[in-house]
C-alpha cells in the first residue's frame, strides 16, 4: 500500500516540479534548470518504482529504456501544457507555444510510454486530431498574447504621456514664476530713487543756491 502511494505521490510531484522549471525558466535559468533536473529526476523514480519494482514482471532491457525515455518525454510534456495554462496570464507569449507542443509531445510519448505497438495511431486520425488542435491552439493563442502585449503597450504609452504632459506643466508653471520674480525686481527699479532723491536734492540745492544769490544781492 506505502509503495503504491510513494509511486502515485512522486509521480505528481516531479510533474508538478517539471510544470514550474518550464514555465519560469527565463525568471532565473540556473534555478530553473536545477528544479527541472530535480522534477525529472523524481519522475524517473516514480517510473521505476511503479513499472518494475512493485510489478511482478520484469521487463527486457530494451523494454526498460523506451519506458524511461517515453516517461521522460511525457513528464515533459505534460508540464510544458499544465504549466501554460496555470501561467498563460503571466506569460502569454511563452505559454502560447509550451501549451500546443506540450499537447503534442505528450500525445506521441504516451503512445510510445504505454502501447508502442499502437505507434501507427500517432500518424493515423486520432495523430491528426491532435495535430490540428496543437495548430489551432498555436495561432489562437498567439493572436491572445499580442492582443495583450499590445494592450499592456498601449497603456503604458499612455501613462507615459501623461507623465511627461504633467512635467512640462510643471515646468511652464515655474518659468511662469521665475519670469515673474524677475520681472517684480525689474520694476522694483532700486537705481530709480536715488535718482529721485538726486532730483530733489538736486532743487533743493538749486533753490539754496538761489536763496544764497539772493542772500548775497
Amino acid at each position: 500500500m506505502i509503495g503504491d502511494f510513494l509511486g502515485y505521490a512522486t509521480t505528481f510531484v516531479g510533474a508538478g516540479l517539471i510544470s514550474g522549471a518550464v514555465v519560469h525558466h527565463p525568471l532565473d535559468p540556473d534555478r530553473y534548470t536545477t528544479i527541472a533536473l530535480i522534477g525529472a529526476g523524481v519522475f524517473l523514480f516514480a517510473t521505476v518504482l511503479n513499472e518494475f519494482v512493485l510489478k511482478r514482471q520484469r521487463p527486457s532491457a530494451s523494454k526498460v529504456v523506451a519506458i524511461v525515455l517515453s516517461s521522460l518525454a511525457l513528464s515533459f510534456g505534460i508540464g510544458m501544457l499544465s504549466g501554460g495554462l496555470q501561467h498563460f496570464e503571466d506569460f502569454p507569449e511563452r505559454a502560447a507555444m509550451l501549451i500546443p507542443f506540450g499537447l503534442a509531445l505528450s500525445f506521441v510519448a504516451y503512445v510510445l510510454r504505454h502501447d508502442s505497438t499502437r505507434w501507427r495511431s500517432i500518424v493515423g486520425p486520432t495523430g491528426l486530431l491532435v495535430l490540428v488542435t496543437a495548430a489551432t491552439a498555436f495561432f489562437g493563442l498567439r493572436g491572445i498574447a499580442s492582443d495583450m502585449a499590445a494592450e499592456s503597450a498601449g497603456g503604458g504609452h499612455s501613462h507615459g504621456e501623461e507623465s511627461s504632459s504633467e512635467q512640462e506643466t510643471a515646468k511652464t508653471e515655474e518659468n511662469h514664476t521665475e519670469e515673474g520674480h524677475s520681472g517684480g525686481a525689474g520694476t522694483k527699479a532700486p537705481d530709480a530713487s536715488p535718482g529721485i532723491q538726486g532730483t530733489g536734492s538736486g532743487a533743493g540745492g538749486e533753490e539754496g543756491s538761489h536763496a544764497e544769490d539772493g542772500h548775497a544781492h
